[in-house]
Formats: structure tokens, C-alpha cells, sequence
């Protein structure tokens, strides 16, 4: 039987990524001090040159099924590291590929109150990639996907104006709210941790308050007076997250890329408010 993918062509053209997406798997991550599954869901590519028709698509599932399984039977320290592994196993399955990108996604909870004996495992999301030049590198990053709150400051001036207030007075911090996704993604050596629950934990400080799905009625009036006491732009957000990321990663060396995204969704509008920086650390140093 003829390897129809193995055809050679002549005047084509060499594709980026060629492979398979939204494969679910469960993943063992093993952190210090704590330990848990995750349903992942993984993307796997590689390059394709010109002259060759198709990629095995086949070799990048048995690739994830053995990386994936041995995870599961043993543990990864992050999908990072397991997502490089695989990287480094697609370019010996695949000889004609010159790179190769992993990317993964995976809901993650941690439990969160405020302060008044009421808690709720709040909703995040995990977002890691790696990928690997034949001959170069491997390249891993690590990010999270965190859903907050922003109070607009815009809207809350307008209105101290109309009533002539003084800006400090917290009764007059009428504006209104928008529910705001931000991410945050870091491309770290391939030697260095880096922890998921520090990114969430960096950005729910640079919002106007974070959200949670269970409230009691003074905890819902708390939360309403910390988002309004502490009014947000995305760009505000934005830049306030580079300022965490820098002080709280100062050893990262400066080529490390850091990408932070910020979207509102509006309340009073029908449209939605949106601002991102990709840089690196030394650019932000600078």
C-alpha cells in the first residue's frame, strides 16, 4: 500500500503547522506541597515542507499517548515541561519537520472566600506551550486566564462632577461595572518553575476586586465598595500587572517574552474595552 502523505510535490509550499487539535487527556501535575489531575486539552504541530504532501498526523497521538500516559502513571512538574517533552519527541517522529509547537489548555480551581468563613473553588484557566527548532532550542511558557471585576473611572468622575463632590468621598463612587477576563503568559528557561497560582494571584490584585461565586449579602457589598474604591482601565490593568510581573520575577533573565491581555466586557455599552503589551523582561527593565 503507497504512503500517500509521503508523495513528493513540485512547486508548492512549505506550511507552518500542520497536526491536530483539541485532543483531551489527563495530565498528573506534581508541585511542592501539592498535587493534582488535569482534563488538558493539547494542540501538536509540526512544519511541512514543500515537496512532501502530508504530515503522519498519526505519530503526533502516539507521541502525546506515551508522553501522556507515562505522566499519568509517574508525574510532570508542569504542563510546561511536559509540553517541551513532547516537542523534542515530535521532531525525532517527524524527520522532515524542522519545528514543533505544543499547546495546552486546562480548567484549574483554587479556593477562594472573603474572609468570612464562605468559601467557593473558583474557576481559572491553565495555558501552556512549548516548541522546538531542529538543531535550536526548546522554548516552554506558562499562563493562566483569570475573570474579575473593573469599575470604570471615566463614568465615576463624570458623575462627581454632576454632583460636585470631593473626589474621596466613597458615596459618591457611583460608575459602572464591567466582568474583565485577563491573561498572562511568560516564556521561562527551560530550568526555572514557575508558579500558576502566583500569575492568578497577581492579577486578581490588579483588578477593581476579584470575582467569586458564592457571596453573602455583606460579602456582595464588600466586593462592591473594593471594585469602586479601586477603579480600573484594561489599560490600567495591563500596566499595573507588568509592574507585579516585574518585581515579583526580578531573577528572569531579560529575553524572556511576557505577554498580559486585558478585555472588559461592558455593561453600558455594546461593545467591549480591550489593551495588551508582548514584551520582555528586559524591555520592561528598560
Amino acid at each position: 500500500m503507497s504512503d500517500v502523505q509521503n508523495t513528493q510535490l513540485k512547486g508548492s509550499f512549505k506550511l507552518t503547522r500542520v497536526g491536530v487539535r483539541n485532543v483531551k487527556k489527563p495530565v498528573r501535575v506534581s508541585r511542592p506541597g501539592k498535587e493534582v489531575t488535569l482534563v488538558v486539552t493539547f494542540d501538536l504541530f509540526v512544519d511541512l515542507p514543500a515537496e512532501l504532501k502530508g504530515s503522519h498526523m498519526s505519530r503526533n497521538l502516539e507521541v502525546l499517548s506515551r508522553v501522556v500516559d507515562e505522566a499519568v502513571r509517574t508525574h510532570v512538574p508542569g504542563l510546561e515541561d511536559l509540553g517541551a517533552m513532547m516537542c523534542q519527541e515530535l521532531l525525532s517522529r517527524h524527520e522532515y519537520a524542522t519545528r514543533s509547537e505544543v499547546l495546552m489548555s486546562a480548567d484549574y480551581f483554587l479556593e477562594r472566600g472573603m474572609g468570612s468563613g464562605t468559601t467557593s473553588l473558583e474557576w481559572y484557566v491553565l495555558r501552556a506551550s512549548a516548541h522546538s527548532t531542529r538543531g535550536g532550542e526548546t522554548r516552554k511558557s506558562i499562563g493562566v486566564e483569570v475573570t474579575g471585576m473593573t469599575a470604570c473611572p471615566c463614568a465615576m468622575e463624570e458623575v462627581r462632577k454632576m454632583r460636585n463632590v470631593n473626589s474621596e468621598d466613597l458615596d459618591a463612587s457611583i460608575t459602572h461595572n464591567q466582568r474583565n477576563v485577563t491573561s498572562v503568559s511568560l516564556e521561562v528557561p527551560m530550568d526555572r518553575p514557575l508558579e500558576a497560582d502566583k500569575l492568578i494571584g497577581i492579577i486578581e490584585r490588579c483588578l477593581s476586586s476579584p470575582t467569586f461565586e458564592i457571596l453573602k449579602r455583606t460579602d456582595e457589598a464588600k466586593v462592591v465598595i473594593n471594585a469602586h474604591s479601586n477603579p480600573k482601565f484594561v489599560e490600567d490593568v495591563v500596566r499595573d500587572v507588568l509592574a507585579e510581573i516585574l518585581t515579583e520575577f526580578r531573577d528572569l533573565p531579560d529575553d524572556v517574552c511576557v505577554s498580559v491581555k486585558s478585555e472588559s466586557f461592558e455593561s453600558i455599552h455594546k461593545h467591549n474595552a480591550y489593551a495588551e503589551r508582548d514584551t520582555t523582561m528586559g524591555e520592561l527593565r528598560a
